[in-house]
């Protein structure tokens, strides 16, 4: 395996490790804009109607005694009936109350079903010079020639090309159309040239992956640097390399496994970097969300019995405190169960904010002023709801119990100018402290 790696594996597979790495980058770089544009399934469409182009190029090419078999002149047949189908879409949409997913699946089954036909026709009348045909469809990376690995390459520097040069208006366009047409952008031309790309990519990905998996090459990439960032110009470059890698690794696990089809584990290396992107990414990974989704709830639940405390003692006790009985009471109003109950006890233990004994919970210092401050967020934003927003008393609790933890100085100053504006009463902390309660 390392000698493939490391490109020592021989010419041919050199060859195909080359074209394969070079249509992943190509793919990664457009996919990005595809995917922000919200055109990934047009994609599938797009692929799925190449395969009519395929069959009617074949047979033109045969009658003109071109040579039936001549790639440029397949691929120039499957990007015509590509974008004819990519119109078919764009037409349906425009004239028609279909929504967009419906228009795709009409428009990508009848030209397959089209595609199919003409190609069981050949099989039937053009004898032996029709084979490896239906290699387009599931793709043929080890047939790959050293001139299809240079179109490769064009295709991938085109695509970075036209990425670093209309970088600003395919991100206009990607996030507001609405705006940029406004402005006296010509969206319409830069979505033209964006699709022009799809167009370029999908094309050139059908003897290396097969028009069934190409979008695979366009979509995967994207969706996985997605996790990582969210930065355009590093979300595009980012999905540049892991559709190179997707490629390179794809094309070497099949050289070294026998009758592996190379398109189908090009796509499942680049399943595996989403994979491992959707678990492991930092902020958006499924790991660090529910992570950070334990952490939050474990604060809010401790945060409560904080509030819970610090509110019994303004009704009339000595120090913050809950007994074990006000405690289960609290736990079986919120829904606690046996074992987030011990995570919030260990977490306010922890935390310094709460001393546990026989008798039940008893507020830190610390404990009681940040039960102070949830408590007057409590108050304040309940305030905000009833006197500001109109909202009855009896609405207000199950927002102010989510809001009352996420509030930060600059936005409780802005709650108290608001409500001072009204003339309406703020709570003061300071109310709180003359009257001896703390």
């Amino acid at each position: 395996m390392w000698r493939v790696l490391t490109l020592r594996g021989g010419f041919n597979t050199n060859t195909v490790l080359a074209g394969t790495t070079l249509l992943g980058l190509a793919a990664g770089v457009v996919g990005a804009f595809a995917l922000l544009r919200k055109r990934s399934l047009m994609a599938d469409a797009l692929s799925h109607a190449t395969l009519p182009g395929i069959g009617l190029a074949f047979l033109a090419a045969t009658a003109l005694g071109i040579g039936g078999r001549s790639l440029p002149v397949l691929l120039a047949g499957a990007a015509a009936t590509g974008v004819l189908g990519v119109v078919c879409v764009q037409a349906l949409l425009r004239h028609s109350r279909l929504r967009e997913d419906a228009a795709i699946g009409a428009v990508l089954s009848v030209f397959f079903g089209a595609g199919v036909v003409v190609l069981s026709y050949i099989q039937k009348n053009a004898g032996g010079n029709a084979g490896g045909l239906s290699h387009f469809i599931y793709g043929q990376t080890a047939a790959m020639r050293v001139s299809d690995a240079a179109l490769m390459g064009g295709i991938a520097l085109v695509a970075m090309v036209a990425a670093a040069l209309m970088l600003k208006e395919f991100a206009l366009v990607c996030f507001n159309d609405a705006f940029a047409r406004v402005d006296g952008w010509p969206v319409s031309r830069i979505d033209l040239m964006m699709m022009a790309l799809v167009v370029l990519v999908t094309v050139a990905g059908l003897q290396a992956v097969g028009l069934l998996l190409v979008v695979a090459m366009l979509i995967i990439p994207p969706v996985a640097a997605r996790f990582w960032t969210e930065r355009l110009l590093v979300l595009v470059v980012l999905s540049g390399v892991i559709g190179a890698a997707s490629g390179y690794l794809g094309a070497s696990i099949s050289a070294l496994l026998p009758r592996k089809p190379a398109g189908a584990v090009i796509v499942l290396a680049a399943g595996c970097m989403f994979a491992i992107s959707l678990l492991f990414a930092p902020r958006r990974g499924v790991i660090a969300s529910s992570v950070a989704r334990w952490r939050s709830r474990l604060r809010m639940g401790g945060e409560h019995v904080l509030e819970a405390a610090f509110e019994a003692m303004l009704g009339g006790r000595e120090a913050p405190t809950l007994s074990w009985q006000e405690l289960d009471r609290l736990a079986r109003v919120r829904g606690y169960g046996p074992l987030f109950r011990l995570m919030v006890r260990q977490w306010l233990g922890w935390r310094g904010l709460a001393r546990f004994d026989a008798s039940g919970v008893t507020l830190t210092d610390r404990g009681a002023e940040r039960g102070r401050t949830v408590w007057r967020n409590h108050a304040l934003w309940g305030q905000y709801l009833v006197g500001y927003a109109d909202i009855a008393p009896s609405h207000v609790d199950w927002s102010v119990d989510r809001v009352e933890h996420v509030l930060d100085a600059e936005m409780i100053a802005r709650l108290e100018e608001r409500l001072r504006a009204r003339g309406i009463e703020v709570v003061e902390e300071k109310r709180i402290a003359a009257e001896g309660r703390y």
